[in-house]
């Protein structure tokens, strides 16, 4: 009797502060948990929807031919043209001008002849297309609902952007017009495939994504 009593004792000291530990570990656990936050942000374009655009205004850009204006003091009025990331355009047509030897002045006091820019289209089109089976939402019994693996034979994500501009050009004083050029229209594109689930492969005619992937070549 005396040893079982022993028995229950050393029991007893041995359970108790492994439940106490397991407590408090689970409680520091839970308390660990509840304080730690992830955040993320992100752009409104990813960097590939900026050189998509930037791109087709390049291209648009080596459309528009501005010689005429070669000498004489032009003002560059905006208020016209409205599209998004359009700051980077009306970087391009000013620094087209200075290229072109026209000599671009800040106020319309100050100028000869004043040019309107104006924008048709500065966007991006998207389209995929897949052969085989897209993923698919499965109800399962006490488990919710989830989704079934996508089995793609051949699979394909387009991204097309364009540009479309013009300028108009007049006298300041006289409002005579000068010249009208453009429309000009430029486009860009990156495109990605897969084959049979996992050979994989993209096209683009992006530079600076033609570089890095030369670049990522090389690194291999």
């Amino acid at each position: 009797m005396q040893k079982f009593d022993n028995g229950l004792e050393k029991k007893d000291r041995m359970t108790v502060p492994r439940g106490l530990l397991f407590a408090t570990l689970g409680m520091v656990l839970g308390m660990t948990s509840g304080c730690i936050k992830f955040r993320s942000s992100e752009p409104k374009r990813t960097a590939t929807e900026q050189l998509l655009l930037s791109t087709a205004a390049d291209h648009a850009m080596t459309n528009i031919d501005v010689s005429i204006l070669k000498g004489r003091k032009v003002f560059l009025n905006t208020t016209y043209f409205d599209a998004f990331d359009k700051e980077y355009v009306i970087g391009s047509i000013r620094d087209l001008l200075f290229s072109s030897d026209v000599i671009v002045v800040d106020a319309v006091t100050e100028a000869d002849v004043v040019i309107e820019a104006r924008s048709g289209a500065f966007s991006i089109d998207g389209a995929n297309s897949l052969t085989g089976m897209p993923s698919l939402p499965f109800p399962v019994p006490f488990a919710g609902v989830v989704q079934t693996p996508e089995v793609s034979l051949y699979k394909a994500d387009r991204q097309k952007s364009i540009a479309k501009f013009a300028l108009v050009a007049y006298e300041r004083e006289s409002r005579k017009h000068v010249t009208s050029i453009g429309p000009a229209v430029g486009t860009a594109y990156e495109n990605h495939y897969q084959i049979l689930g996992f050979v994989k492969f993209s096209r683009t005619d992006i530079p600076q994504k033609k570089s890095l992937k030369w670049f990522q070549k090389l690194r291999k």
